[in-house]
């Protein structure tokens, strides 16, 4: 009796030692059924073979019966490069083991060109990709020849694209390949998020049947083990970033004891000081610790990611850069430098050890100051009850879909009522009304109401039988070089004098250096010697002492489930009762802030004030992240600016915010004018927020996705000041002439849903407004408003003045 192809593959399986989960089999068996589908596993459960393998399945099965056509198969959706280079490895294996004539490649913006030219005239069976280079192959003259074989469509890592404008790019591109390939099947590859729901809507949108799609969970439960590294003394008063270097010399062993660790930081300047500091600390581990983060070139962070798989390296200290997917199986531990803002950020940072089914995955946590020591203990709470983070969908993106439009355009044209019932069947545009497209498509083919006397607006043609497409090489050209939904500052290039390349730093950074300046980047000491062009070229200095880049956004939120954990463990705090070893620590602290003032707790809204030499402070403790503060604060001021004309200077963190005022502020008299509803929220928010300036800083980026701004040839980009002019000449003109202009709307809402977080703002006011509000007056600054002070002290002085400034400010208050 024949072997089934299920069966060949079980049997492969054996011969490696593996056994088949049974979401592995559920997602074959689907897959082979004809439905589309969204696997949620864990990391390091083995997704990428649940779903490879259903292809290599249905080959298996077709072949048999010599139904089996060439060309391209599947597209292999990835978020980031590096994940690319481990699905390829991964699926050649299958290949070759299984004698499958099939051939993977990869296609990125690493990809070369001759390489891309030879893909185009025999392209792979499978071909793993990117949003931005898929959107690429649709601006490919005969592009639906490409994809006239093609049976599947997989989303990997969904969970990270869907709460990006990347997710709207695979919308409209999957709309456009279902058209062309109807029977196409549509798969996505995700983690657990808290809108599950959702995120398959986004996914499938509503062209296919729900009865077409299965859900395939994975019950299989991932073993964290979470260890925090304690201080010696616990700082009454806390202020950010200084204890995780304090901690370094615990660090160290950590490190020593482990076959193999990734060291994660928030930010890119964060991994070159713990760099810099973990090798001056430990001199032995010269040669074993490398670094990786998206401004170090492409051949150092392959090198990196070759020489761990090789287990030729000790500590890798990393960003987000490795936070997917990446099938490291020496990796044996994971250190968190600083709180991770989010849960599935943290449970994903976590199984990048123990990467394989069944394993424990152990994470350090490294607090930077005293109260991260209790976000510790919330995320393993918060982990222990599966409290996983929503991801917000970008909804009507408008500037992605002109860009899409003019990619259609750019290569085969296209007939507008066909797009637009396409368009129509997407989660993001599935509300556009006609009137709406009408103003994109004129958009595209004059420049709209304000640009139509520009030729250079003027992108799209239309010909006698309604053929929308562009003519203009130029126009093309341009078009295809701005592909894409990541805006970043505009990067400049650090090249030794020889002229190798070794990273890019961001514009605005090199400006202020002068020749002879050290500075560290990509692990080493450099010495800027002079701008050449848009190179910035340097050599090694043996200085110990240097300025450390830093990159724009740094700066993450604290998650809404966060937040509501890291509120139950303050509670818990108090009284010194709980078990957990955290809380225990943190008692020296807390028992401060009783002293002080009170600790909140759950039915408790907590306003500390004084005064000092700098004014009138009031301090308020939602414990609901920094963005939903920047707004919150802004709105308490203007409120209490109508019982009172006066004016404020604001300071906050993820904790809570400071309002300043040089004059005594009415908190009782608002508290009985009900300040905190979330009444009339919107109106007091654009009365309160420079929501205009908001909106200019986002409206950059909507301008660069939708073509009005060119960032420049290769080699020859413009400069940051040039295109912040020309976006925010364009935003004046719209909002001037033209408000109701669909990208200058776009703008606004923007700002509302992901800048300051309406929606969490209006649940943040709706719990306020059932609890007591404890109103503190205060002799001296608590240990909760310290760090607050000390953010708004950053602003003002270099770290050596602060550090100075904390030190006597902690020596008074003691």
């Amino acid at each position: 009796m024949q072997m089934s192809a299920e069966e060949k593959i079980i049997q492969w399986f054996q011969r490696n030692n593996w056994d088949a989960f049974p979401f592995q089999k559920q997602t074959w068996q689907a897959y082979n059924k004809g439905f589309h589908g969204l696997i949620n596993a864990p990391t390091g459960s083995g997704k990428t073979y649940a779903i490879g393998l259903a292809l290599l399945i249905e080959y298996l099965s077709n072949s048999a019966k010599k139904e089996h056509k060439n060309g391209l198969q599947a597209l292999w959706i990835t978020p980031i490069k590096a994940l690319a280079k481990e699905i390829e490895y991964s699926l050649n294996r299958a290949c070759n083991e299984l004698e499958i004539p099939w051939q993977v490649a990869r296609r990125t913006g690493d990809t070369s060109s001759s390489e891309r030219t030879k893909q185009k005239k025999n392209l792979p069976q499978i071909l793993i990709t990117t949003p931005e280079s898929l959107q690429l192959l649709l601006a490919s003259k005969d592009y639906p020849k490409m994809f006239q074989n093609l049976k599947c469509v997989i989303n990997d890592e969904w969970h990270e694209l869907i709460g990006t404008k990347r997710a709207v790019q695979m919308e409209l591109a999957q709309s456009r390949l279902l058209a062309i390939q109807p029977k196409l099947k549509i798969w996505g590859i995700s983690a657990t998020i808290g809108n599950m729901e959702q995120s398959m809507e986004v996914l499938f949108g509503n062209s296919i049947p729900k009865d077409k799609i299965k859900l395939i969970k994975s019950k299989i439960k991932k073993k964290i083990n979470i260890i925090t590294l304690m201080p010696e003394v616990i700082e009454k008063y806390p202020w950010g970033g200084h204890l995780g270097i304090q901690l370094l010399e615990k660090v160290i062993p950590v490190i020593n004891a482990s076959r193999s660790t990734l060291i994660f930081t928030n930010t890119r300047a964060q991994a070159e000081i713990w760099y810099q500091r973990i090798l001056e600390e430990e001199a032995s581990l010269a040669g074993q610790i490398a670094m990786h983060h998206g401004s170090i070139s492409r051949e150092i962070r392959d090198w990196v990611e070759d020489a761990l798989h090789a287990e030729k390296l000790k500590a890798v200290v990393c960003t987000s850069s490795l936070d997917l997917g990446v099938d490291f199986r020496p990796v044996e531990t994971i250190i968190q430098i600083g709180s991770p803002k989010g849960i599935a950020r943290y449970i994903q940072r976590a199984g990048r050890s123990g990467h394989q089914p069944g394993a424990e995955s152990t994470i350090y946590f490294v607090p930077t100051h005293s109260l991260e020591i209790i976000e510790s203990s919330a995320l393993r709470q918060a982990i222990k009850e599966n409290k996983i983070e929503d991801r917000t969908p970008f909804f009507r993106s408008f500037d992605v879909l002109i860009q899409y439009l003019v990619t259609l355009a750019v290569s085969e044209g296209f007939h507008e009522k066909e797009i637009f019932e396409e368009v129509k069947s997407t989660f993001s545009f599935e509300s556009i009304s006609r009137a709406e497209w009408e103003w994109i498509l004129k958009f595209i083919i004059q420049g709209g109401e304000s640009l139509q006397e520009y030729n250079e607006y003027k992108k799209v043609e239309q010909s006698e039988d309604g053929l929308l497409q562009v003519n203009d090489r130029g126009i093309a050209m341009k078009h295809r070089l701005s592909i894409g939904t990541i805006v970043s500052e505009p990067a400049i290039r650090v090249c030794y004098i020889s002229g190798k390349f070794i990273g890019t730093v961001e514009e605005y950074f090199i400006s202020r250096l002068n020749p002879g300046d050290i500075f560290w980047f990509s692990g080493r000491n450099l010495e800027f010697i002079q701008m050449k062009g848009v190179e910035a070229l340097v050599r090694l200095s043996k200085k110990k002492t240097g300025k450390v880049p830093s990159w724009q956004g740094g700066r993450m939120p604290l998650s809404s489930q966060l937040s509501d954990m890291l509120r139950i463990k303050v509670q818990e705090s108090i009284g010194n009762r709980s078990k957990e070893v955290e809380l225990k620590e943190i008692f020296p602290l807390i028992e401060k802030q009783k002293e002080s003032s009170i600790v909140p707790n759950q039915n408790q809204f907590l306003i500390e004030y004084f005064k000092s030499r700098e004014g009138y402070h009031a301090f308020f403790y939602p414990f609901e992240g920094r963005f939903v503060h920047e707004g919150l604060a802004s709105v308490f001021g203007y409120r209490l600016s109508l019982i009172k004309p006066m004016s404020f200077s604001i300071a906050l963190n993820d904790y809570g915010f400071e309002l300043l005022c040089d004059q005594e502020i009415p908190l009782e008299e608002a508290i009985d004018n009900n300040i905190f509803t979330a009444d009339h929220l919107q109106e007091d928010i654009k009365a309160s927020v420079n929501s205009t300036e908001m909106a200019k800083r986002k409206f950059r980026d909507i301008a660069s996705i939708s073509g009005l701004v060119f960032h420049g040839y290769p080699g020859k980009s413009k400069k940051q000041k040039h295109l912040q002019a020309s976006s925010q000449l364009f935003f004046d003109v719209f909002n001037d002439y033209e408000k109701d202009n669909l990208l200058l709307l776009q703008a606004f809402e923007e700002v509302m849903e992901f800048q300051l977080e309406e929606g969490r703002m209006i649940k943040a006011l709706e719990r306020i407004e059932m609890q007591e509000i404890v109103i503190k007056k205060l002799e001296k600054p608590s240990p909760f408003c310290f760090p607050i002070m000390v953010d708004r002290l950053r602003e003002k002085m270099s770290f050596e003045k602060l550090e100075d400034r904390i030190r006597k400010m902690k020596i008074k208050l003691e």
